[in-house]
């Protein structure tokens, strides 16, 4: 018998009397709410920033929603400042990595959206003041 069926139980009873093993199951395993994702998710994000904006991007209004199942997937909706934008294949590639870097994430999901268009108004007052435009 291999190490693995032995820690897993297999085998470890006394065949000779006919007894069955007694396998303790109650493991306890910790699971993270999915709410409390959200904030380690969006800190993650505000260390990706366009490349040729000096403003991460979810202050920068690009991400539209953060949608977080019970088992830790993720879906994540965005959109980039024009549709020409010079780094439309990398972004979403850049904003899956960074939030499959947060521990406790499962699969990540990012779709890149139009619409509604991203104006000016989706980004926080921290990015207008950081850009002057406030």
């Amino acid at each position: 018998m291999n190490r693995l069926a032995r820690f897993a139980g297999f085998g470890s009873h006394d065949e000779a009397l006919g007894e069955p093993a007694v396998v303790d199951r109650d493991v306890a395993v910790e699971q993270m709410v999915a709410e409390e994702l959200r904030e380690p998710i969006i800190a993650a994000l505000r260390n990706v920033h366009d490349p040729e904006i000096p403003v991460n991007i979810y202050d920068l209004g690009l991400i539209y929603t953060i949608d977080i199942a019970p088992d830790g997937d993720v879906a994540v909706e965005m959109t980039l400042t024009a549709p020409a934008c010079p780094v439309a294949g990398m972004m979403p590639i850049m904003v899956r990595d960074a939030v499959a870097s947060v521990e406790g994430v499962g699969a990540v999901r990012v779709d890149l959206v139009w619409n509604p268009p991203w104006s000016q108004e989706h980004m926080s007052d921290e990015a207008r003041l950081q850009l002057g435009l406030m």
